[in-house]
């Protein structure tokens, strides 16, 4: 009964309730569209979803650390079409193989963030400005290279865009499987590494993490590029997804990024969350997209109407959240890394057990 207890006050948590209505509010959309449609329920169409998905979730797995640093990227679209452009150019005129293309895109993307990263550290500019200016950027270059659409008839991308893994009884793609080790990785950085812990303390109070000594610089520029690398390989596998290359691919992705990383649980103004709720985010979008679609009837700008309210649904619930955790006193808020002053009253121990299930940095480990 006490255990029962302590997983009840875990889920009711402040810091937690956000991805426990996730991870509900996906079970539920599912189990609505498996009572109302016929083969809605089955074992494809859930991993459909991954195959249909896996770039956003790469793309939004970037996008949860930006946004838990305090940050936002409104790059992350642009630099996808910029990297099929970039692909496609690569292959199709110049023959080079895939296994040489992939890794300049990345590299590509990585130094893109981290440039942008330097000037909002630095120069002390605003995150929306400078990625907002980045997604001209990017965006104008792919037509620069090119307007038309270059598709790629390579063999080599062909082959990875036509594998399929058989899972029991239905089947996913390359995409999903370069999407799960990229989800497994960013865990694993998240909540068990030094940077991941910087991370979440830079978000949770930049200031109070500078008079800690904590790396900002270096951990704000890694975290850009961290996100600017995610974009890359998202926009590597969305050109396994579709073979080709175009520079208005990716419009409005950086929203879709957003809208997944604020519904999987993360605090918009940062100091909050879970790369595992990005997951679920992208979950619901894609199980909405799938009703939407078995229904029939109708038109698939609902999507848009529906992502737009459940967006502003979580919104409100961080901020109720937010002010009841205020109004009991509840020390660091959200889950948001406390500072020394404010959680001097809590024991080493205690805030190092607290660290590994709620996403926050132990101050002995900062």
């Amino acid at each position: 009964m006490r255990r029962l207890l302590e997983a009840w006050a875990h889920i009711v948590d402040p810091r937690t309730l956000p991805i426990a209505v996730t991870v509900l509010l996906f079970c539920a959309l599912f189990g609505f569209g498996s009572v109302m449609y016929t083969g809605f329920f089955s074992w494809q169409v859930l991993l459909d979803l991954l195959v249909d998905n896996a770039f956003l979730l790469i793309v939004a797995i970037g996008m949860t650390f930006v946004i838990v640093s305090g940050g936002i990227d409104l790059s992350v679209g642009s630099v996808v079409a910029l990297t099929t452009i970039v692909e496609a150019v690569l292959s199709e005129h110049m023959h080079l193989s895939v296994w040489l293309i992939v890794p300049v895109v990345l590299l590509m993307g990585t130094v893109f963030g981290a440039v942008q990263g330097a000037l909002i550290h630095f120069f002390r500019l605003q995150a929306f400005i400078v990625t907002l200016a980045g997604m001209f950027f990017a965006r104008g270059l792919c037509f620069l290279i090119t307007t038309q659409s270059i598709t790629i008839n390579d063999p080599t991308f062909q082959k990875i865009s036509a594998f399929r893994l058989n899972i029991g009884v239905g089947s996913v793609t390359a995409n999903v499987l370069i999407a799960l080790v990229t989800l497994a990785a960013a865990i694993y950085v998240a909540h068990f590494t030094r940077f991941g812990r910087n991370v979440y303390a830079i978000g949770g109070n930049p200031r109070s993490a500078l008079l800690m000594g904590l790396p900002v610089a270096h951990t704000r520029i890694g975290v850009y590029a961290l996100s600017g690398f995610c974009s890359a390989l998202g926009g590597a596998v969305f050109t396994f997804y579709v073979l080709s290359g175009y520079g208005l691919q990716g419009q409005g992705m950086e929203l879709d990024a957003i809208a997944a990383t604020v519904i999987g649980g993360t605090l918009l103004t940062g100091g909050v969350g879970y790369v595992i709720g990005s997951l679920f985010g992208v979950g619901i979008l894609g199980t909405i997209q799938a009703l939407i679609t078995f229904d029939g009837t109708l038109s698939s700008w609902w999507t848009r109407i529906v992502i737009g309210a459940l967006l502003c649904a979580f919104c409100l619930l961080q901020r109720l959240i937010e002010r009841h955790a205020k109004s009991v006193g509840r020390p660091g808020g959200t889950g948001a890394v406390a500072t020394p002053g404010r959680e001097r009253g809590r024991g080493d121990a205690a805030a190092a057990s607290d660290s590994h299930v709620i996403g926050r940095a132990p101050e002995q480990a900062l």
